[in-house]
């Protein structure tokens, strides 16, 4: 039997007085391609954070390769949905893909060769390294997305986190990173954030389904019944580009 990567039991988590998740249990098995799905508000990001070890949970616990989140942190690699890097800021790709080993770099804060031979490794996993000294801001919407997965990747972590990843970039561009999350699917567990239903394609192997609580579903098929305990609406599906509606449209609405 594969073993879980992250097992989360009995999760609670709120925002002051608003209750954002309650009750999960979750089990991540190594080599996993998991597609978190939900709708806005719905505690996606939110779980993701609390596995990172970025948010404290009010009640459970996660454990991350056996170990408390904190502690398993060189371990996870993390692309967000907001990059924050600011458009006049004048980085090269090389020094946006090294921002992912900060946290090796000695006392001096000096990267080292192995650190930069870490970053050349990454931006090749992306098919990026002749990019390597461009400024960032001289790339497509969709290089400037795999340039963030080689700065994940840079840790070399055994799961990598991802929310939102196409999120700013065209369809073009969508099919193309999820083709290379599939290729990097092979030696790292994957773990996608993602509001839109089109994520769950043939790349992924299980999908959770998080509003508040969380269903699993160890396959990446997709039901009438799951979306509408999720959305409670029609929702259109984007499966291999092709649009169909997996939902019934709500009977006397306009």
């Amino acid at each position: 039997m594969t073993e879980p990567v992250v097992v989360v039991r009995d999760l609670w988590f709120s925002y002051g007085s608003q209750l954002v998740l309650r009750d999960v249990g979750l089990s991540i098995k190594r080599g996993e391609f998991l597609a978190v799905i939900g709708p806005n508000g719905g505690g996606k990001t939110t779980l993701i954070k609390l596995i990172l070890g970025i948010l404290k949970p009010d009640r459970g616990s996660i454990a991350v390769l056996g170990a408390p989140p904190g502690q398993a942190s060189r371990d996870m690699g993390y692309v967000p949905q907001n990059t924050n890097i600011a458009p006049q800021m004048p980085i090269t790709v090389m020094d946006v893909v090294l921002m992912g080993r900060l946290g090796h770099a000695g006392r001096s804060w000096r990267y080292s060769s192995r650190d930069r031979a870490a970053a050349e490794k990454a931006l090749g996993r992306v098919g990026l390294l002749k990019f390597r000294n461009r400024s960032i801001q001289k790339l497509s919407g969709g290089q400037r997305q795999r340039v963030f997965i080689a700065r994940a990747l840079a840790s070399e972590p055994e799961i990598l986190f991802m929310d939102e990843p196409t999120a700013s970039v065209d369809q073009e561009w969508q099919e193309s990173i999820y083709d290379l999350l599939k290729e990097l699917n092979e030696t790292v567990t994957i773990v996608v954030v993602s509001h839109d239903v089109g994520v769950l394609s043939s790349h992924v192997k299980s999908v959770a389904c998080v509003n508040q609580t969380l269903h699993f579903h160890d396959e990446a098929e997709i039901t009438e019944e799951m979306l509408d305990k999720l959305y409670r609406c029609p929702v259109d599906l984007i499966a291999h580009g092709v649009p169909h509606r997996v939902l019934r449209d709500h009977e006397g609405e306009s």
